[in-house]
């Protein structure tokens, strides 16, 4: 296998808003939470930062104030995807003069490809660069599914070092694990499946729920490794009733309410999303609370 960027927990965090500006002291508190919650990476401007609605700017902004606030500690992974090819390659390599330490690079959405498209696209943005590519596969965001024997392909790039796996569908996990798992690190790209993905040899997961949770998800992939199977089960079902809440509508939508409860930040989207259903507040809350999260 190519070395890994990072085993554990990587939280895909939140952009904060406030008044239709970044809120950068908000961000600053997020970032905290998870260097003391123990989370072993940062992923920025990924689909739960909303980079589609980020200006190039605030792109920077956000990744060059990460990087600051982490100051080492751990890898900062910026998303850096589009369904360009020649943008995507193009802030990627922007991402990488400002630092990043990795790329998490999703499949084109709308104009969607074929699978030989995919490998032509993914090398072209791999090529741009000489730091770790993580591909993001999330078929029902795109439109468009990687295949395992496609990931495999790519996995003989010298920078693409893992995959962020989103699909759902844990059949093409596992044969996503048996064509690439000697190859490159496999992360689960869903919550819910963190503990299966383990299972099937994944490296860890890249996280939603780390955004308020970042002590339980860095414990669950923890104990796994450090062969506790039953302590990273425990909180697997533990959080199962708050992970549904997290996506009882569009991410972040409600990962962001959940924060405003919590006092990190305000629960502020950018159009076309809104914010939280007010009739699903309390059950979102009801959910924090029982796993004695700070409110």
């Amino acid at each position: 296998m190519n070395s890994t960027l990072f085993t554990g927990s990587g939280a895909a965090l939140v952009t904060p808003f406030a008044d239709g500006k970044i809120d950068f002291d908000a961000l600053g508190r997020l970032i905290d939470l998870q260097l003391t919650g123990g989370t072993d990476a940062l992923v920025v401007c990924g689909t739960t930062g909303e980079p589609s609605t980020l200006t190039q700017a605030e792109k920077d902004a956000v990744l060059g104030f990460t990087l600051e606030r982490a100051d080492g500690r751990i890898p900062v992974i910026m998303g850096t995807g589009a369904n360009c090819t020649a943008a995507a390659a193009a802030q990627s390599a922007r991402a990488q003069k400002m630092g990043a330490d990795g790329l998490l690079v999703v499949t084109p959405y709308y104009n969607k490809t074929t699978q030989p498209g995919l490998i032509a696209h993914f090398s072209a943005v791999a090529d741009a660069v000489s730091i770790p590519v993580i591909l993001y596969n999330v078929p029902s965001r795109t439109g468009v599914n990687l295949l395992p024997e496609t990931a495999a392909r790519l996995s003989e790039h010298k920078n693409i070092l893992g995959i962020k796996e989103a699909s759902g569908d844990i059949t093409q996990c596992a044969e996503l694990a048996r064509l690439c798992g000697e190859s490159m690190a496999l992360y689960s790209g869903n919550d819910d499946q963190t503990l299966p993905m383990l299972a099937l040899g994944a490296q860890g997961v890249i996280s939603v729920a780390a955004n308020i949770a970042p002590d339980r998800m860095h414990e669950l992939t923890s104990s796994w490794f450090s062969g506790d199977a039953a302590r990273s089960r425990a909180l697997q079902l533990s959080l199962l009733p708050l992970i549904r809440q997290l996506f009882s509508e569009v991410n972040p939508i409600p990962v962001k309410a959940a924060l405003e409860i919590m006092g990190v930040c305000r629960a502020d989207v950018r159009l076309p999303l809104v914010r939280f259903s007010q009739e699903k507040w309390s059950a979102l809350r009801e959910e924090i609370i029982r796993l004695s999260l700070p409110v």
